[in-house]
């Protein structure tokens, strides 16, 4: 004769971890679906400011932005009077005599290449001492670098006589 299997008490906990381990882990997917989003949205917002990160002891300076907002204005020197200095900032072997090519194709005066202080450079910036953010704009406007700000971080020793600093990104 055949008996049904009741169940007993030993065996109804396995069917309700079953289904606290599948609540857990939808939880624990939630939790992981909106880390991935904080954690890229802090990464998109930081991706600039990477390439404009100030040490703490600054004085803080007019904010990077985009070329598109800037308004250009007709730059007083000519461009084979605008000294630029190429750095690169994104760690290529020869990426930024590449763009003294380029830059010197434009017209522009290369006044030196080097390394920058860092080799992880999202984008590329073009940066400009004060009184010539003019010829700074049009620099960018003329590469495609969509970053344009103030010069920082260096001495005028360090610009070999430029007017404009174009540090090289990804």
């Amino acid at each position: 004769m055949e008996h049904l299997l009741r169940l007993t008490s030993i065996q109804r906990p396995a069917h309700q971890w079953r289904a606290a381990t599948l609540v857990l882990t939808g939880i624990a997917a939630l939790e992981l679906v909106l880390l991935l989003v904080a954690g890229g949205a802090l990464l998109t917002r930081s991706g600039s400011a990477v390439a404009s990160a100030k040490p703490a002891h600054r004085a803080q300076t007019a904010p990077v932005k985009k070329s598109h907002a800037v308004r250009h204005t007709a730059a007083a020197l000519p461009r084979r009077r605008v000294g630029v200095l190429i750095l690169n900032g994104n760690g290529r072997t020869g990426a930024a005599s590449v763009a003294a090519a380029r830059v010197t194709h434009r017209g522009y005066k290369v006044r030196g290449v080097g390394n920058a202080s860092s080799s992880d450079y999202v984008h590329s910036i073009v940066m400009y001492r004060p009184g010539f953010r003019a010829e700074g704009s049009r620099l960018a406007h003329d590469l495609g670098v969509k970053i344009i700000g103030p010069l920082d971080g260096m001495r005028p020793s360090q610009l070999h006589g430029a007017h404009t600093v174009l540090i090289l990104g990804a």
